[in-house]
């Protein structure tokens, strides 16, 4: 006696073939994934290392945070910078829709989830940001944006806080993933240590 497509041992068989494909297919996604991240951040310390009175810093600050974003596969992020006479956080590298408005534009002291990241020193990652009460829609009021999904992590230099890096609506709404944050943790471990770099550069005291 044949089987017939439609019986039930046969559309298991077939529906398990498919979960397997899938599962190679997402695993070799993740796999080029890890290679692209290495290489991206790879290149990011060697600049870092390579910084000179005469390099641009925001040059090199925004092409760590491009590449963040595409590494995460996030639509938008910003890198924000913290004004030590006023406690603000400043929006210096964007990338996104408001990109060209939304540069240099501040938030008030531990405003927000950025804010929040700074006073308290403790990345964040966020499923739906409207949802948490921490969240201020000032910006995408302003700026006629929509958040949803976000992911923070701070600039540090020790106890020092320098600043916040964030992406912003994670590629068709999925959730930011482990690997992300992961990432995101380098990046802002290497953005912090341009910052460090470029300021001991400006003051002479570079070796």
């Amino acid at each position: 006696m044949s089987l017939s497509p439609d019986s039930t041992p046969m559309r298991a068989l077939q529906l398990e073939v498919t979960r397997l494909r899938d599962e190679n297919r997402a695993a070799r996604d993740q796999i080029s994934l890890l290679h692209s991240s290495i290489r991206a951040l790879s290149a990011l310390q060697d600049l870092t290392v390579q910084l000179t009175p005469t390099s641009d810093l925001m040059a090199l600050l925004d092409e760590v945070l491009a590449t963040i974003l595409a590494v995460v596969g996030a639509s938008a992020g910003s890198l924000l910078l913290v004004d030590e006479d006023t406690g603000e956080l400043v929006f210096t590298v964007v990338h996104g829709p408001a990109r060209e408005r939304l540069a240099g534009y501040r938030l008030p002291k531990g405003q927000g989830i950025a804010g929040w990241v700074a006073t308290n020193r403790k990345p964040q990652v966020l499923r739906d940001a409207h949802a948490d009460p921490r969240f201020s829609p000032l910006v995408d009021e302003t700026f006629d944006f929509q958040t949803r999904s976000l992911a923070a992590w701070p600039l540090l230099d020790g106890d020092r806080i320098l600043g916040v890096v964030e992406a912003v609506n994670k590629a068709s709404d999925r959730e930011f993933s482990e690997l992300d944050y992961d990432l995101l943790r380098v990046v802002a471990q290497l953005a912090a240590a341009a910052l460090v770099r470029a300021e001991t550069l400006t003051s002479g005291t570079a070796p």
